[in-house]
């Protein structure tokens, strides 16, 4: 049963193999020149205070392979599950051959374990090699990515450490569930990668923030959490506030929501983390340019830092990074176990 799962197999795993094999070597040929230039324009920034000038210039240069890599590893999962998952059992019901491996010696049980051990198994490998990889390779860009992209957001996190391994086993195992159900090849795939697909938006947006007690502090307005302010030149004297999704002293952390407070701790409301902050604006520090005593950006947030405004923000700490990688990877490692029972389930009551 094995050489027969193997000669079926063998085709698509010499090919995941050498496209593994091929990314892997341009990873570690490109990745050794990316460290030492990271850590070349780390010592030339820390004397000179430019550090923040310097991760968005390293960043900018190796943006397209640092999207490119990080896409591999969050496509690869659904491919198992697609082209490996759902046809493993349906293209056997459609040729009507699991008949015959069972009127051999070979039970029904026996004949999905196979099956789904050496196939999944390949599955997990090839995602859990990939995404260790990548993960090594981009550990410079990580560490200067801007917030949108930095490790703990939803696009990178994915694409980082052992999740990529559950995510691939779940997928393998959804796809021959599916085939199981609807016996017809082209639609378990399509069915598959829609379940698939959901699951991997709702995980970010419904039970990954919730995975750890989220921290919610208030932080002083600087360059770190504010991405511009608009000086009204009129009778209302507003200064418009943008918020960024990021906090002052932890760098690196998914900011779940970030508002602005006024100095009595109620939230300022505006569209898009907007907020207006009354104050002078004919007249000292956050005077528009060309105004009498006018001090730019940082004598203006000086001004609403001592006026009493804050950034309230929620938020999970890169410190969280490999506790959520484990207990995602649990997440999905038992979604895979139930689907697993349920295959066994299907082919020994249901499947003829």
């Amino acid at each position: 049963m094995i050489w027969l799962t193997w000669r079926q197999f063998r085709g698509s795993a010499t090919m995941m193999a050498a496209l593994l094999v091929t990314l892997i070597t341009v990873l570690a040929l490109t990745g050794p020149r990316l460290v030492s230039g990271y850590s070349a324009g780390i010592a030339a920034c820390t004397q000179d205070g430019t550090c923040d000038r310097f991760f968005d210039r390293f960043f900018d240069e190796y943006q397209l392979p640092f999207m490119a890599v990080s896409l591999v590893v969050l496509i690869l999962p659904a491919l198992a599950g697609l082209f490996w998952g759902a046809p493993l059992i349906t293209r056997e019901l459609e040729a009507g051959t699991h008949l015959l491996v069972w009127n051999q010696s070979v039970t029904r049980g026996r004949w999905l374990a196979v099956k789904l051990g050496l196939t999944g198994l390949a599955a997990m490998t090839a995602a859990g090699v990939c995404g260790l990889a990548v993960t090594w390779w981009s550990d410079p860009l990580d560490k200067s990515a801007v917030p949108d992209l930095a490790l703990m957001a939803p696009l990178v996190f994915g694409a980082r450490g052992i999740a990529p391994m559950g995510y691939a086993a779940f997928a393998f195992v959804l796809g021959v569930a599916v085939g199981m159900l609807v016996r017809r090849t082209l639609a378990a795939m399509a069915l598959t990668l829609a379940v698939f697909v959901a699951i991997q938006l709702a995980m970010p947006l419904l039970v990954r923030p919730h995975l750890m007690p989220p921290v919610t502090a208030a932080f002083e307005l600087s360059k770190t959490n504010v991405d511009g302010i608009g000086v009204r030149n009129d009778e209302t004297q507003l200064v418009h506030i943008g918020l960024d999704s990021a906090v002052p002293g932890h760098a690196g952390a998914w900011v779940l929501s970030s508002d602005l407070l006024d100095p009595s701790g109620r939230t300022i409301s505006g569209s898009d983390t907007r907020g207006a902050v009354k104050t002078s604006t004919t007249s000292g520090p956050c005077a528009p340019p060309g105004a009498g005593g006018g001090q730019g950006m940082d004598g203006c947030l000086v001004e609403i830092n001592r006026l009493g405004y804050r950034q309230q923000a929620t938020y999970q700490p890169l410190e969280r990074f490999w506790p959520f990688q484990w207990i995602e990877t649990g997440i999905y490692t038992l979604l895979t176990v139930g689907l697993t029972w349920f295959c066994f389930w299907w082919v020994r009551r249901r499947l003829s």
